[in-house]
């Protein structure tokens, strides 16, 4: 029998189990593993150490009075997955055929679970009897053992008819999505005809950490980054500065990833560089009569074809740079390369190194990678809203099963409207990772509800939802850096699109204009704001100038790292200084700038310090990271933030750091204590706001 009989083979005898209470979980999960070409579980052992591919492994939770709750997982990989069944497992039949049916550790009886797997496929009960599948995972993978960590995929099956794949890759198991996306994460039966399918179960099984997003988008991120670095260098030795030099190579890098979304004809961008080679000094004025016609959506001379209208803000400005031979190639190099793949929560940090000659050494550097910043979306945004998202589905099911649909829909719609609504703020935002990574994981949530109403029979909902959706708009940043700025609010288009055509599909175009302007990073100072800078001036009418806080240099007898005093920066007196308002969020994250408390002054310089320190009441002994916390604090007091979240160093422990935190730990304001419960993670700390009654 060949490859393809055998699958049609098993499809045809699961299927006609009907999901039947009697359907066999271990049977269905032998015979996809002898289809998929990988070992079955092992039998388990007496010493539950041991059972690290195992059917029924048993796992522990303490409940702090002296009890213990335990629970079955239904199949349990090591380091890759946790499946539970919606019939539930052999080992609850047992159970209730002894008559035992205690509590179990996910808050079922064994015979709740039997009767779960009784709902009828196609009605809103099975999507409950789903989803209470996917918590029950969920909980186990909370008990397993802490040196076992959390597993990076659910998968909740029910028998004979689809297996649902969720992931969290960042390690913490707290946030399992939908993967791929939302369109593909159910997998039917009939679907294990297509080998990608069965070679992305495969690799659940074998190495589910391949599938990883951002492992492969890293290094074509990396790649592209260093292309884009070769041609800045080569541009600004012409003479251009780099203002001039980084807004043409993000019109150039946004048409490319444009191009290979299809919101342009496909390789037509490609091969409008192509057709230069022998003539590079034209191309300067075909770039700028294209972004034109992109800009107003109007017919392109250079492509031959009507373009879309992008309008917003980055075709603006026009202007092409010329380029030789040589730059062309690098260009169409770097065109090649799948720009759907580039994984925006580190492009932006690249990026800014690519198109500045300052960093452009640090292109080989240490970033922050996507999982490490999870780390921070998580516990800070996630955890609080697919709270809200579990209560809501929850009460919905409810509502069904007592009759009253319209109810239960409206409550879901609501809690879209809320979701659709949250905004989030980074006030130290650099090139918007931390916002990309929290906009990824809302647009995860919101794709999984509007699923929900979908699978409900509510379409018409979903068909008028335009304008009703996560956008770049529900993300805040505040960035001292022009540049950064720039790149930041190009990260977050870049990273919208993707998910856009990732769920939705390339036919499936956003409504034009595709780039709103929007200019949710605003460029400027976070902590003061004044009515002017004046430049500082010596008795000779010249520029005072100081240390730029930041360039260091090896010392010529100790090797050791020292400032470069000829790194200089023009000195500033601020007139009028004042706290800088935030912009009101639900949520704030983010990575402010680490400097100690006894080198702000020289860092920062006399000017910026005497200002800083007359609009606040932090110690001028705190670490500087303090001023972002004292802030965000007073944003949870006051003005309704939820929660935020920082990356800061250990030294937050410390006597003068403490003081500012402990004033807000005892204000009252409302009823509501404010309570951080600092994490540790690696080397560094979080600090993430809760709210308790007092």
């Amino acid at each position: 029998m060949d490859a393809a009989d055998s699958i049609a083979e098993f499809i045809e005898h699961w299927r006609k189990t009907g999901g039947s209470e009697l359907a066999n979980t271990q049977s269905f999960v032998n015979g996809l593993c002898h289809l998929l070409g990988v070992d079955p579980p092992r039998g388990s052992l007496a010493d539950d150490a041991h059972n690290d591919y195992v059917f029924e492994r048993r796992v522990f939770q303490d409940n702090g009075d002296g009890t213990t709750s335990f629970g079955r997982i239904d199949c349990y990989k090591r380091g890759c997955f946790i499946l539970e069944a919606k019939q539930g497992s052999d080992a609850d039949r047992a159970a209730v055929a002894r008559g035992e049916d205690d509590l179990l550790l996910s808050g079922l009886t064994p015979s709740a679970k039997l009767k779960r797997g009784t709902a009828r496929r196609g009605t809103p009960g099975w999507l409950k009897a789903m989803h209470q599948a996917k918590g029950q995972a969920e909980f186990y993978a909370k008990a397993l053992p802490v040196d076992h960590g959390s597993p990076p995929i659910l998968l909740v099956t029910d028998v004979g008819h689809c297996i649902e794949v969720f992931a969290d890759f960042s390690g913490t198991g707290k946030t399992y999505a939908p993967f791929p996306d939302p369109a593909r994460f159910r997998i039917m039966l009939d679907d294990l005809h297509d080998a990608e399918v069965r070679d992305r179960l495969r690799a659940i099984w074998t190495d589910p950490k391949s599938l990883d997003p951002a492992a492969r988008a890293a290094r074509v991120t990396r790649e592209i980054a260093d292309l884009l670095a070769t041609v800045a260098r080569r541009i600004e030795k012409r003479g251009y500065n780099a203002e001039a030099t980084s807004g043409f190579l993000m019109r150039v890098l946004f048409t490319m990833f444009a191009e290979d979304c299809a919101l342009i004809p496909p390789g037509a961008f490609t091969g409008l560089l192509k057709n230069q080679r022998g003539n590079p000094e034209h191309l300067e004025h075909q770039l700028a009569a294209l972004w034109a016609a992109m800009d107003k959506g109007e017919f392109s001379p250079a492509l031959g074809v009507p373009l879309r209208k992008f309008n917003g803000y980055l075709f603006k400005e026009r202007t092409a740079i010329p380029l030789d031979g040589e730059e062309l190639e690098v260009l169409i190099r770097a065109a090649e390369h799948e720009w759907t793949e580039v994984e925006p929560a580190i492009f932006g940090t690249l990026l800014e190194r690519a198109l500045s000659s300052k960093d452009r050494a640090k292109l080989g550097a240490h970033y922050t990678p996507r999982a490490y910043v999870e780390r921070l979306i998580a516990p800070t945004i996630m955890e609080p809203l697919r709270a809200d998202w579990n209560g809501v589905r929850g009460a919905a099911g409810s509502l069904i099963e007592e009759g009253k649909p319209e109810e239960a829909l409206r409550k879901v719609e609501e809690f879209h409207a809320r979701l659709a609504q949250t905004r989030v703020l980074d006030p130290a935002c650099g090139t918007g990772n931390f916002l990309y990574v929290a906009m990824a994981r809302m647009k995860e949530l919101e794709g999984e509800v509007v699923s929900f109403l979908t699978e409900l029979g509510h379409t018409q909902y979903v068909a008028e939802m335009t304008g009703h959706t996560i956008t770049p708009e529900n993300f805040l940043g505040l960035e001292i850096n022009p540049r950064a700025k720039e790149i930041a609010q190009l990260v977050l288009w870049i990273g919208y699109l993707q998910w856009h055509f990732r769920v939705n599909g390339r036919d499936r175009v956003p409504p034009e204009p595709i780039l709103r302007d929007v200019r949710t990073i605003q460029n400027r100072d976070a902590l003061i704001d004044y009515d002017d800078r004046v430049l500082e001036r010596d008795e000779h009418g010249q520029p005072v100038s100081r240390w730029d806080g930041e360039t260091m240099k090896d010392h010529p007898v100790t090797g050791k790292k020292v400032p470069d005093e000829t790194a200089r920066v023009e000195v500033y007196r601020y007139i009028n200084p004042r706290p800088a308002q935030w912009p009101r969020a639900d949520f704030i994250v983010g990575n402010p700038p680490f400097i100690g408390g006894k080198d702000v002054r020289s860092r920062l310089g006399d000017g910026y310090f005497q200002a800083l320190f007359k609009t606040t009441k932090v110690p001028e002994s705190a670490d500087f990271v303090m001023h972002w916390w004292d802030k965000a604090a007073m944003a949870v007091r006051k003005d309704g933030t939820r929660r935020f979240g920082f990356i800061t160093t250990n030294s937050i422990t410390q006597v003068f750091s403490r003081r500012v935190m402990a004033a807000h730990l005892d204000a009252r304001t409302d009823s509501i204590c404010c309570s951080p419960s600092p994490i540790t993670l690696g080397s560094m700390k979080r600090t993430a706001r809760q709210s308790a009654l007092p």
